[in-house]
């Protein structure tokens, strides 16, 4: 696309734990495909390689190397497109990440900050949490950032480091957020708030089906920087959807917003130059 145009291509999907082989051959499919309508950018939810939650698998050395195997193949890919998606990465601890491909090389690999240990969750009890700031990239010189899942409730988390201090149009949130009664309103809310609050457009890719006792909603969304939903996944099933998004709107709406220029003031340093993509 052309300069401040990115296509970007969310595919929602259902990973089996420990499915290796067949969550591999799924995001292939949707790898090219996205190649063949000339996606910019394609993105898989939290833990797509694994499927979540794998529990006690995390803690067998065997399953990490696995999981590392696949994202080499699937590194291989990403030839003349952007890859972002969930795996388990060791360095040298266990971090629930997102690899960043592109050109059949890995960027840069991205580690959860906010880990949750509430509800049905028990992320601490097998990973180490991410260190804080933000991770941007450059691509047709759009500024876009990553976060996974729970990252992105947190008023100072790194949808703000990126947007605010680091200048990104995009922010990317890879998720595996589970269905309750109220949930995907409250969903929306939350990232109505973020978009406008740091002028930005998110594009939130969530996983679909179930695991075990969790139902996983899909409902992935593109959010523009007034919090309008531009475009959404089916609900409770795989799904995949293609948009061209202008982020000339959003540079234009920060330039006259006055709450991010004094937002900007207050947090005071810049995150460093993003590798170009």
């Amino acid at each position: 696309m052309s300069d401040r145009y990115l296509r970007l291509y969310c595919a929602q999907i259902n990973p089996t734990v420990g499915d290796f082989e067949g969550n591999y051959r799924n995001i292939a499919g949707h790898i090219k495909r996205a190649a063949r309508n000339s996606a910019d950018i394609i993105v898989f939810p939290e833990l797509a390689i694994t499927g979540y939650p794998a529990e006690d698998l995390v803690l067998k050395p065997a399953f990490i190397e696995e999981n590392l195997k696949y994202i080499s193949r699937i590194k291989v890919l990403s030839e003349n497109i952007t890859v972002i998606c969930g795996f388990i990465s060791r360095d040298p601890g266990i971090y629930n990440s997102a690899a960043v491909m592109n050109n059949k090389k890995t960027v840069s690999v991205y580690n959860k900050q906010y880990l949750p240990n509430y509800s049905v969750f028990d992320e601490e009890r097998y990973f180490q949490k991410g260190e804080p700031g933000g991770s941007i990239y450059e691509i047709n010189g759009i500024i876009f950032g990553v976060s996974i899942c729970e990252d992105i409730y947190y008023s100072s988390g790194p949808i703000q480091f990126q947007s605010v201090l680091g200048g990104a149009l995009l922010a990317v949130n890879i998720s595996a957020s589970p269905y309750h009664a109220g949930k995907v309103q409250e969903r929306e809310k939350m990232l109505f708030t973020r978009a406008v609050d740091n002028c930005v457009n998110i594009l939130y890719v969530n996983l679909a089906g179930g695991q075990d006792e969790l139902v996983f909603d899909g409902n992935s969304m593109l959010v523009n920087e007034k919090g309008d939903i531009l475009c959404r996944a089916k609900p409770f099933e795989e799904d995949w959807f293609i948009y061209d998004i202008d982020t000339r709107e959003t540079y234009s709406a920060r330039l006259g917003d006055a709450k991010f220029k004094k937002q900007r003031e207050k947090m005071g340093m810049d995150l460093k130059a993003p590798p170009v993509i």
